[in-house]
């Protein structure tokens, strides 16, 4: 028995179809959007929000939302390189990962603990983490004076930034921990139904923080990588990238009630977005139009959400 192309096509989650899609129209419309060392660009813009998608797909698949990601992102940068002239490279990098870890922790304790809503608590750590990043650096990039921290960032493996190497391995054991281990069955189990999670013996506030930790990790991770790409970092950096990274885990089929979605459709919404921005760069679409835009698709994503959830609940017949 053949399977006919149609069923086989039903098949491929929407945003690889998409994916595709954005891939044949620059390929024909903008110049150089083809090249080989275009896509080696897109794999390097993409790879910082790639990150903190990673971690959010999975605090999301929990029922919680982080929007303090890209304040973190700010922290641990300026940890990474303002403690490198007293502690070394390597002491620093670890003193930042530890920054967004235990960010994280805090906020899944409160959100435990508290009963307030992760959305809140999340705004409000967003808000002071990014103060004390002004306050640490007093409003100042910091540069590194060690060259070997940027070469990290320029360098690359059999053709491919080193950058990208990280996010696509990264890629790869988060989507083996969602799909092959008891953490990831319980994520899914936690954010469809946390009731019944209770009820099944899953201690769902240590699952809820330990996903936490999960995020910060990676948006700290993001933070450092990003600034060996620049050598430096600044208490600007990851503004509205808890933005970007909550467009392409929706656009990757992840509910934001919870319960659902794939680390390999949140690859899927993170190349796509990649793939846009680069491919109305080249066409010389001004900066506010390409914004305009990811507005509408991210919008659009979550109308059809709505209605599917609501499909989903009974309510109404599409």
């Amino acid at each position: 028995m053949t399977t006919s192309p149609y069923r086989l096509l039903s098949r491929v989650p929407p945003i690889w179809l998409i994916l595709i899609a954005c891939t044949a129209f620059f390929s024909v419309f903008a110049d150089s959007f083809f090249d080989i060392g275009n896509f080696t660009n897109i794999l390097i813009q993409t790879s910082t929000i790639g990150l903190i998608a990673l971690g959010m797909t999975v605090v999301m698949i929990n029922g919680n939302i982080d929007l303090s990601v890209g304040a973190v992102v700010a922290l641990a940068a300026s940890l990474a390189v303002g403690l490198q002239a007293d502690l070394g490279i390597w002491p620093a990098v670890l003193v930042g990962l530890g920054a967004g870890m235990a960010l994280g922790f805090l906020n899944g304790m409160i959100v435990w603990k508290t009963g307030v809503d992760a959305f809140i608590v999340t705004l409000g750590a967003m808000m002071g983490v990014r103060g004390l990043v002004f306050l640490y650096t007093g409003e100042q990039s910091f540069f590194s004076m060690d060259f070997a921290y940027a070469d990290f960032g320029m360098s690359s493996v059999a053709g491919v930034p080193t950058l990208a190497w990280i996010f696509l391995a990264l890629t790869l054991v988060m989507h083996v921990v969602m799909t092959r281990t008891s953490h990831g069955r319980n994520a899914y189990a936690v954010g469809g139904n946390r009731e019944a999670a209770e009820n099944a013996g899953i201690r769902v506030g240590w699952h809820m923080v330990a996903n936490f930790v999960v995020v910060g990790f990676f948006a700290a991770l993001a933070g450092i990588t990003l600034s060996t790409q620049m050598g430096a970092s600044t208490p600007n950096l990851g503004t509205n990238y808890e933005l970007w990274v909550i467009t392409a885990v929706v656009l990757g089929g992840t509910k934001l009630t919870g319960g659902a979605g794939t680390i390999l459709g949140t690859l899927g919404g993170v190349l796509t977005i990649g793939v846009l921005r680069n491919g109305m760069n080249l066409m010389q679409v001004p900066a506010f139009y390409v914004l305009v835009v990811m507005g509408v698709i991210l919008i659009a994503v979550l109308l059809v959400d709505a209605r599917i959830n609501r499909r989903e609940a009974g309510e109404v017949k599409l």
